[in-house]
């Protein structure tokens, strides 16, 4: 679909709609607040093909990949020696991952086909990560594409709604635009020369990323891009809050808008089954994480956010937001999709 005027019209009002919720769910201190609030907001108007500024929602994926590399090079920022000395005591809970992706698909698998689906659509739904190979491996061997497309994005959604909001029942903390600065860092002071390294860093990065093929290339290609280049001491700064704010209300606001044109029988059958593997899944990673830290492989919260199978971006950006370790998050989050396209490569001949 081309740039014409309607879109630039629906681009703008779907972008206006996405700013105000997010800013309104920021300031009511709702967890990760400019995401959750964009995320609703755009959905829910794209599901009931609400009209924005006169016409349809309309936010193309292309602008949100123009924003995700701001997420990699924020998380480069946290690259330091201390954490690439930790990072030798990862190994258990890497292995444990392998077991946990399987697992999750199979029980993905079972809940989908008591649901109703056939078996290649509930195969492919149920894969626990990698939403762009998964979409195409499903689509090849003749799954049903608008309950596949939807099943996955909900099960995105689920999970990125519904760790912040369990952290802050939880533990009583703020998450993400409700932490103030912690997204991101206080605002750095950057210089000219620093701000033209961190821009440099996330066009590269993306660039290495895609060449290499890398899984979630558009973040993890600027992330070691920044990673190298805070790591030798180039620059010192990182993306300031306004700026990774504003990327999660296009984040958001992009996978909201994934919606449009949905049948409304196929959302709604989408709608609970994608619920129910998501509760499913979450108590899955709760008590993978809960048995990880009985061995004293790591904190149970951590883990617990490392295994959870929402995007990488928006996992990776609570964890900023939570002062976790975020390199530790992400490392998980992009083993766990590899781990997971390779299931669903080994498994569609089985269910073919």
């Amino acid at each position: 679909m081309g740039m014409t005027s309607e879109n630039l019209m629906a681009l703008a009002g779907t972008l206006a709609l996405a700013g105000l919720a997010g800013t309104a769910a920021a300031a009511a201190h709702l967890p990760l607040g400019f995401m959750l609030g964009s995320i609703v907001a755009v959905g829910l108007a794209a599901a009931l093909n609400l009209r924005v500024a006169g016409r349809g929602v309309f936010l193309p994926n292309n602008l949100r990949m123009v924003f995700v590399p701001v997420i990699g090079v924020a998380i480069g920022g946290a690259f330091t020696p201390e954490v690439a000395a930790q990072a030798s005591g990862w190994w258990v809970s890497l292995l444990v991952l392998a077991v946990y992706v399987p697992v999750a698909h199979a029980l993905g698998y079972a809940i989908y086909r008591r649901g109703g689906l056939d078996r290649v659509t509930a195969f492919f739904s149920a894969v626990p990560g990698g939403l762009i190979e998964s979409v195409e491996l499903g689509e090849a061997a003749g799954a049903k594409m608008p309950l596949l497309t939807s099943l996955h994005f909900l099960r995105l959604i689920w999970v990125i709604v519904s760790v912040p909001l369990i952290f802050w029942a939880l533990t009583g903390r703020q998450v993400g635009s409700g932490a103030g600065a912690q997204i991101g860092g206080p605002e750095p002071v950057l210089e000219l020369g620093d701000m033209a390294i961190l821009v440099a860093s996330g066009i590269l990065g993306a660039a290495v990323g895609r060449v290499l093929h890398l899984p979630a290339w558009i973040l993890t290609g600027p992330l070691l891009v920044s990673a190298l280049v805070h790591g030798v001491g180039w620059v010192q700064g990182v993306p300031p809050g306004w700026l990774v704010a504003v990327t999660q209300v296009v984040v958001g606001g992009g996978l909201g808008a994934r919606f449009t044109g949905v049948v409304p029988a196929v959302l709604r059958q989408a709608v609970g089954l994608a619920a129910i593997y998501g509760v499913a899944v979450l108590t899955l990673a709760c008590l993978f994480a809960l048995g990880l830290q009985a061995v004293g492989a790591g904190q149970g919260a951590a883990l617990f956010l490392a295994f959870a199978p929402g995007g990488v971006a928006e996992m990776s950006l609570i964890a900023l937001s939570l002062e976790f370790s975020v390199v530790f998050v992400t490392v998980h989050h992009v083993a766990r999709i590899m781990m997971s396209v390779l299931v669903a490569k080994v498994g569609s001949r089985w269910v073919r």
